[in-house]
């Protein structure tokens, strides 16, 4: 069996830095440190609203990540227009609402129409893979199929969020997203909330290919350093907590 990617979101680490306006520390610096710990891909958000990830950073860290760069983005021209000069590796749609603390839900593909598909088309013929930030629900999954996107990240916030029965229900949700996406056709990955406490179960669904994991990887940062993080964070993927 193929090992579960694990991709770092450094977009934290953006944030501490920008709280005081100083120029550490460096989402770049954290990239090479979690590559180095044994990540597969950094993640990192341009969010509109610029609150941590800002343009300089994407471009750096363009230059600087080796191995997969995943930039996530709203759907818009704009996004687009900047992804297809900084030339990521994979592009990753997701909703975005500036009163929002963090991403919550997943994109509206069905609604998305002719326009989502447009900025899906451009990005491909451009040479990027695209993924699409999606709940784990069969006609959203089924919509993403008809795009040109290769990947969906099923989102686990409500599954991570949950206790007892509910989270098996969640649980279930995400197994059954996964087996359908990967029967049509699309790549598995997850994020949104996912812990050491949390992660492996996600990360043993059959279907799984790659998770992207940021805030508390970063949390974790704080009492651990980021490369036994990262190192921990691997660890819980494989067994080490359920």
């Amino acid at each position: 069996m193929t090992p579960v990617r694990l991709h770092v979101n450094v977009d934290h680490v953006a944030t501490v830095r920008n709280a005081r306006g100083t120029p550490y520390p460096d989402p770049v610096v954290a990239a090479g440190i979690c590559l180095e710990a044994g990540a597969d891909g950094i993640t990192a958000h341009l969010r509109e609203d610029r609150r941590h990830i800002v343009d300089d950073d994407v471009f750096r860290l363009r230059r600087a990540v080796a191995r997969t760069f995943n930039l996530e983005m709203a759907a818009t021209d704009e996004m687009v227009d900047i992804a297809l000069k900084v030339r990521p590796d994979l592009v990753t749609l997701v909703p975005e609402r500036r009163e929002e603390r963090t991403t919550e839900g997943g994109l509206d593909v069905r609604g998305g129409g002719e326009a989502l598909a447009g900025r899906i088309a451009r990005l491909v013929d451009g040479g990027i893979k695209v993924s699409l930030f999606i709940a784990p629900d069969d006609r959203d999954i089924e919509a993403s199929a008809r795009t040109a996107a290769r990947q969906i990240e099923l989102h686990t916030g409500e599954y991570c969020h949950a206790v007892g029965d509910r989270a098996d229900e969640e649980h279930a949700r995400l197994v059954r997203g996964a087996a359908r996406a990967h029967a049509l056709g699309l790549e598995v990955a997850a994020g949104h909330g996912l812990t050491q406490a949390n992660v492996g179960r996600v990360a043993r669904i059959a279907a799984m290919a790659e998770l992207n994991i940021g805030h508390a990887l970063i949390a974790d940062a704080l009492f651990l350093s980021l490369a036994v993080a990262v190192a921990a964070m691997r660890h819980a993927m494989t067994g080490g907590a359920t």
